[in-house]
């Protein structure tokens, strides 16, 4: 039976985690009420544990198909599987010549994934064997243009991360309101200055835990901005950093706003002249891209880290990140130590680290969650992440 995408209301007896209909229980009596339609509806019961105040909720949403729906499945051959990411902001005169080039490449491996090529450079997240990802990698390498470029490498757990390959010439290497390409990304003054995790690392001291804009050692103020979605901020983020109040990158507008128009605007009234505006994402381009509008509105101490917060994983641990992180593929998440460099290594295993989960509540009743990793609606005309 088909949920309605636009409301779903529940009447129960303590707080739980949002289930499917085919979900058992044992222990105490609970009321699931679905509404299905203004006419149609069905109850389940069943029992719990210890009897607790009746509780009601109604809980909305609006919502798209996000595409990611459980993980990929293992690998019968056995190979350890990889998923790489990276992106290089370069002019390419003829991208329907560049792409013919790397799909001649890819057609003899087994890679599926995102890989989009333009004017403006190239953005690619992916999945392979090892064999067949790293082979990707020092191929392009061997093109001057790529030749140094920052790849990022993470355990797929379960084979591929994706459903398929996906090499094409996209108008915006991201999505954003507008689109990217009148953007000056080929101009690496007007984009952030990137620090390394280490010089991240030391900026994030110069901020207190309790004021997301505090003095720094350079006597300016100082503000952390995470440029990623409010959901990735639920699972995993940077002590001191404010949720974004986003839910698509498209339609992020930090500092473009007045007062009246978005209250919660971290950067509305900044000191554009004298604030350190510290920005990260999960691999470096979200920020890449939204330093440069920034910096056509005027703002002038720009900052990202470089590489994103799985370089940052990768180089500095968890100092001053708590959680998971957000990834946009079949996993949703991943706690820290998959991206230490033993961990790609096994790339079949799931790294089994303690991660500190006492931020992250349940989006329905605001109860502490206990893995922090999304879950799709199981109403496919729905399919909300939520926690």
């Amino acid at each position: 039976m088909r949920a309605s995408p636009a409301i779903l209301s529940l009447s129960l007896t303590i707080p739980i985690p949002l289930a499917s209909t085919n979900t058992r229980f044992s222990g105490e009596t609970f009321r699931f009420k679905q509404y299905v339609s203004s006419s149609q509806s069905f109850s389940l019961k069943g029992r719990l544990v210890s009897e607790k105040p009746s509780r009601r909720w109604t809980f909305s949403c609006k919502c798209r198909n996000r595409e990611r729906n459980g993980y990929a499945k293992f690998d019968d051959q056995g190979e350890d599987f990889i998923v790489v990411n990276f992106y290089r902001f370069v002019s390419i005169e003829d991208p329907a010549a560049e792409i013919a080039k790397h799909l001649a490449f890819l057609q003899e491996l087994n890679i599926h994934g995102r890989i989009y090529l333009n004017e403006q450079g190239i953005n690619a997240q992916y999945s392979g064997p090892s064999k067949d990802a790293l082979a990707y990698v020092e191929w392009l390498k061997q093109d001057e243009r790529f030749s140094d470029i920052l790849v990022q490498m993470s355990p797929a757990i379960n084979g591929h991360a994706f459903p398929k390959l996906k090499l094409q010439n996209k108008p915006s290497l991201v999505q954003y309101e507008g689109g990217i390409s009148h953007l000056p990304l080929l101009d690496p003054p007007m984009r952030a200055k990137p620090l390394e995790p280490s010089q991240w690392k030391r900026k994030l001291k110069d901020l207190t835990d309790d004021d997301e804009a505090s003095p720094s050692s350079s006597g300016k103020s100082c503000i952390l901005l995470d440029v990623r979605n409010g959901y990735e901020w639920d699972v995993g983020h940077f002590r001191g950093a404010r949720r974004p109040e986003v839910d698509c990158f498209r339609n992020t507008s930090f500092g473009l706003s007045d007062e009246k128009e978005a209250p919660s605007d971290p950067l509305i009234n900044v000191d554009k002249e004298n604030t350190d505006i510290l920005m990260y994402c999960t691999g470096g381009i979200r920020c890449d891209v939204y330093s440069t509008v920034l910096r056509q509105r005027g703002f002038k101490n720009l900052y990202t880290l470089k590489g994103g917060v799985s370089h940052y994983l990768e180089e500095e641990g968890t100092a001053e990140w708590v959680g998971n992180l957000f990834v946009f593929d079949s996993r949703l998440a991943l706690p820290p130590a998959a991206y230490s460099n033993n961990t790609v290594d096994e790339a079949r295993t799931t790294p089994q680290t303690t991660v500190d989960t006492s931020f992250a509540r349940c989006y329905v009743c605001d109860s502490q969650v206990q893995e922090l990793r999304h879950r799709n609606c199981a109403n496919l005309d729905c399919n909300r992440l939520f926690l």
